[in-house]
Parts: C-alpha cells; structure tokens; sequence
C-alpha cells in the first residue's frame, strides 16, 4: 500500500532500497519490490540445492506480509522440485516461473485483507517485481533506462490522477500517467 509520503525524487533511485518513484518507461515504481531480494535469495536455494550432489532438491518460495502491529503473518507458498544440473539461464527462467507474484497480489485484494489494504494488484506491484528480477539477472542499476522523474513531477502526477494503491493491475504491463501539464496542452 503505497501513500503519498513514500515518494522520493527519481534521481536517488538507484541508492534507495525503499520509496516510491515515477519513471517514464514503467509508470509507478516501488523500490521495495524491485530490489530483487527475493530472487536474489531463491537462486541461492537453487544454487546451494544445485550443490547438494542429488539429483533432484526442494525449493521452497513464499510471499508474505505481517498483519497490523506486526502480530501475524500470511502470505502464499509454493514448493518445487528441481533436477540437478539445470544451465544457468534455466536456472534463472525456474526463479522467474516460480515467483508468485500474481497469487499473492490476488490473496491481498480478497476478503478480508483487503478490508486493511488496497495493495491487491496495486498498478505499481507487478512491475515492480519483474524489475527487481531483472536487477538480479541482467542490469543492477536500469534507472537511467526508465527514466525517473523529480519529485516534485511525481507528485503532480499522484494528486492528479490519485493514489497508486486505487488503479489495479494483473499484468507485467506498466501503467503510465502522463504529465498532468501536458495532457491539458493537448
């Protein structure tokens, strides 16, 4: 659930692990997302199962979040069997398949967390996840790619169009919202 206080200017991106930024290229960014923690921790699961010399290993993977005041968790979890000496691009397409981003942004929007939340398909989640994939395996620092934008430009964007967490989205696809200045130009 992403508010207003969270956004940060698009030039300190690529230092934050937290934050809100608006790019050009990918719409609404969550850094927290797209640090690629996750995956980063699942291929060390492949890669210390990989090493364990059995031909097949369990790799275990789960998303999560902690209820109000930190007193539980939920979340969605998922288990993979593995056949040892899978090549590294498979290895990296296996982290990509088993993330579960779409089931547990699913588990968010139905009842009754989201009765707490409006993070459910939040617009910048989805796209925020494959980034940080992508931060992992292939570029660590893409910000210069997409574009981000100052702060002050972000925040004209989410008071005029509204908060990130009221636009849903179930696809990788990112959400744009152009500059509020130029679309009354047009």
């Amino acid at each position: 659930m992403s508010k207003r206080s969270e956004i940060i200017d698009g030039k300190y991106a690529a230092s934050q692990k937290k934050g809100l930024v608006y790019t050009e290229v990918l719409g609404w960014v969550d850094l927290g997302h797209a640090q690629g923690d996750d995956i980063r921790n699942l291929l060390s699961m492949i890669k210390k199962g990989k090493a364990s010399g059995r031909e097949f290993y369990d790799i275990r993977y789960s998303q999560g979040m902690t209820g109000l005041w930190g007193q539980f968790r939920s979340g969605k979890m998922m288990s993979w069997q593995i056949r040892r000496g899978r090549p590294d691009w498979e290895q990296k397409s296996i982290a990509l398949a088993m993330t579960i981003a779409r089931k547990f942004e699913a588990f968010q929007g139905a009842f009754p967390n989201n009765m707490v939340t409006d993070s459910g398909f939040s617009g910048e989640d989805l796209v925020s996840d494959l980034l940080g994939f992508y931060r992992v395996v292939s570029i660590n620092n893409p910000f210069h790619l997409i574009r981000p934008i100052s702060k002050i430009e972000a925040l004209k964007r989410w008071d005029h169009y509204g908060k990130i967490g009221s636009w849903k989205n179930e696809t990788f696809q990112p959400l744009l919202f152009p500059s509020p200045e130029k679309k009354s130009e047009c």
